[in-house]
């Protein structure tokens, strides 16, 4: 539209010229010495135009020409780097697809096309990582180092992650610690660290880690207060193996208060006490934290604990019996203090009730005990072959789901098929 719109105002300028060179042409005359030169406007007019226009395209082809191998260079980079983003488009989609050598080369066949090289080499490493090539893979990263200075942290971020995931545990450390002098509040850093510590079991470390962790909001709150706990409890244990009751109270001490009604740090606060022979404490620890709330774990571990007053013991239980009148565990607990005072068959009594609710295969092996202790070999032997079948049971019943693309959690959350259910 624009081009016809144009060539109409050309073409009206053209004929206006002709309709007034018709009626007056003009005229020109140009002398120098004894030369002279006659013409009319209009003629002067078109030649001057036909003359300055050859000049301007002889100027432009000439510029052009000499212009013309930095232009030629130009169009020559531009045609690999369109290259090269075809290549890595086509390469990022091949390492998607699973096709990991086809990915590789086609990635490190264009790499020096690319301006910068950096994802050409990035992406090889991964391509390289998932053929098991862990030394090329380290030479793409190195390459990757070279091509672009200053991109240290992303090439040891992806030298980090796939070290993880080959489980190269100690270079993951020693690369994400150099990662974190270059950049200590770089987030992911921050996170990859805290999934190491996890997994080489450094709960100290990760307990070190945790104030940045929530200060930078990595993760949220419930899963910074679980992470904790299950830090502390390890420590806790790891404590205890010294056989140093001065290093597990230390430990224990350093626990934030907030933290120390937690389940699974009071679970093995009191285990380590009730193995290193602290009962009294010990026993004076799940009192303690019953009075909050109710606990099963402690609960059993009480039922445990070899105190020096098991009469007590006995008739505190008792009084938890009241508010909780049906849990298995209580009775297995109220079961073993019993008989710990020779009480047969109130212990007997209570034994029962529990495998009357839920049967446990170690409610079943202490009613065999106790009805030994009784004189009766026969009830005994019952009782000890319905713990047998209880934990054949179990083991057949876990095999049956255990089959690719079941997980463990759906096999742990089954329910036990001896188990009755509370009315």
């Amino acid at each position: 539209m624009r081009l016809l719109v144009s060539a109409i105002i050309v073409l009206l300028i053209t004929v206006s010229i002709a309709v007034i060179a018709r009626n007056d042409p003009g005229y020109i005359l140009i002398s120098h010495g004894t030369f002279k030169l006659e013409t009319t406007l209009t003629l002067a007019a078109i030649t001057l135009a036909l003359g300055f226009a050859l000049l301007y395209y002889l100027i432009r082809l000439l510029v052009n020409a000499w212009d013309m191998p930095r232009r030629m260079r130009v169009w020559q980079r531009n045609r690999r780097m369109n290259r090269a983003r075809t290549a890595l488009t086509r390469g990022l989609i091949q390492l998607e697809e699973g096709e990991w050598q086809t990915a590789e080369q086609t990635l490190i066949k264009y790499a020096d096309l690319g301006e910068p090289p950096l994802l050409h080499y990035l992406a090889a490493a991964r391509a390289a990582q998932r053929l098991g090539a862990y030394e090329r893979r380290d030479n793409y990263l190195r390459l990757a180092h070279q091509s672009t200075p200053g991109a240290d942290i992303a090439v040891g971020l992806t030298q980090a992650e796939l070290q993880l995931s080959h489980h190269q545990l100690e270079q993951a450390l020693a690369t994400l610690r150099h990662l974190r002098q270059l950049a200590p509040k770089h987030s992911y850093v921050l996170k990859l660290l805290m999934k190491l510590y996890s997994e080489l079991h450094d709960w100290r470390a990760l307990l070190e880690l945790m104030p940045e962790l929530r200060k930078r909001h990595i993760i949220d709150v419930a899963e910074a207060d679980r992470l904790e706990t299950h830090a502390y409890a390890e420590v806790i244990t790891r404590a205890a193996r010294t056989q140093d009751m001065q290093s597990l109270y230390d430990n224990w001490r350093r626990i934030p208060k907030r933290l120390r009604t937690a389940d699974e740090i009071l679970l093995s606060y009191t285990q380590q006490l009730r193995i290193l022979g602290e009962e009294l404490q010990c026993e004076a620890v799940i009192r303690e934290a019953l009075k909050n709330h109710w606990n099963e774990s402690l609960i059993y571990q009480y039922g445990l604990i070899q105190g020096p007053d098991p009469a007590k013991q006995l008739a505190y239980a008792e009084d938890l019996l009241k508010q909780h009148p049906k849990n298995a565990v209580l009775l297995l607990t109220l079961g073993r203090l019993a008989a710990r005072n020779r009480l047969w068959g109130k212990a007997r009594t209570y034994l029962e009730a529990s495998v009357g609710i839920s049967a446990r295969t170690e409610t079943y092996q202490e009613l065999g005990g106790l009805l030994e202790q009784m004189d009766e070999p026969e009830m005994a032997r019952e009782y000890y072959r319905k713990g047998l079948l209880s934990v054949i049971s179990s083991a057949a019943l876990a095999a049956k789901w255990a089959k690719p693309g079941l997980q463990q959690p759906l096999i742990e959350a089954l329910p036990n098929p001896h188990e009755n259910k509370q009315t």
